[in-house]
């Protein structure tokens, strides 16, 4: 039986300023480097970079890094002021930052969580939506 999410790998074109993004920018926990990778952590999440060729990125496959309301607007401006790409505008509950990393990975900083979104759910339903729990 599955018992949480182990890790995520990203393939990266460039180690060290996929390095740089993800431990300067976003604030990421690094732990060891090596010629075609690393591992970095932020709370439990466990992230591998990994060396490869990039593939094209064109659906709405994303993740999302958890921030506070009283940091969003501070991590917005640090993000935006170094020339990170929004891909999307934000539409949905809570406050969010649709934004790019160096190889065209789609990320997001998110106020609020899962039972947050499901109380908006609750006044809001999206179309066709069914309760599955």
């Amino acid at each position: 039986m599955i018992t949480g999410l182990n890790h995520i790998t990203l393939a990266v074109s460039d180690l060290e300023r996929s390095l740089h993004f993800y431990t300067e920018l976003l604030g990421l926990k690094g732990h060891v480097a090596w010629e075609n990778g690393a591992y970095l952590s932020v709370g439990s999440l466990w992230l591998c970079l990994s060396v490869d060729q990039i593939g094209e990125k064109n659906d709405y496959t994303h993740f999302a890094f958890s921030v506070s309301k009283s940091d969003f607007e501070d991590c917005c401006n640090k993000l935006l002021n170094s020339g990170v790409e929004q891909w999307k505008i934000n539409k949905s509950e809570g406050d969010s930052l649709y934004f790019l990393d160096p190889d065209g990975h789609k990320l997001e900083l998110h106020v609020g969580g899962l039972e947050s979104r499901l109380e908006s759910l609750r006044d809001n339903p999206y179309s066709k939506m069914r309760w599955l729990s």
